[in-house]
Order: structure tokens, then C-alpha cells, then sequence
């Protein structure tokens, strides 16, 4: 959990892959839970990298809904 500029909480990880082609499956796996969910993290990713940034605009810090939606994330296999 971290703080934003707007001193809002929100969750954050950054995933480690091996090559540009990881990491963009794992951003397109990411992007079809967050469609499913009706809930949707900020996302950058890159060679080798993909960060995720979860949380709840509408309260401007952390729900239910951004736990669940990071429990999915991590469930992702690449």
C-alpha cells in the first residue's frame, strides 16, 4: 500500500518477465479481468516489466473491489 500525490492510498506492484512479450500478455490478461470486474488499474509496462496501480477513484483511496481485483492479478499465470 502506498500514498498517491493527492495523499490517496492505493496498491502498487511491479511484475518482473523475461522479455517485452511477457509482459504484454500479462498486461492483456490484466486487461480482461479489469473488464470483467468493471474495475480498472493504471497500468505501465515495458521490456521486462509491468506495473500495477490499483484504486477506487470514486473515494480516492482503497475498496473491497481493489483488494479482489489484485488477488485476480496475482492469480495470473504468463
Amino acid at each position: 500500500v502506498q500514498i498517491n500525490e493527492k495523499k490517496a492510498f492505493y496498491l502498487s506492484r511491479v511484475y518482473k518477465f523475461s522479455d517485452f512479450e511477457k509482459s504484454l500478455s500479462f498486461i492483456n490478461k490484466v486487461s480482461n479481468i479489469a473488464e470483467e470486474e468493471g474495475h480498472h488499474p493504471d497500468l505501465k509496462f515495458g521490456w521486462g516489466y509491468a506495473e500495477v496501480n490499483i484504486f477506487t477513484h470514486a473515494i480516492n483511496g482503497l475498496s473491497l473491489s481493489d483488494f479482489i481485483l489484485a488477488s485476480k492479478i496475482d492469480m495470473i499465470s504468463v
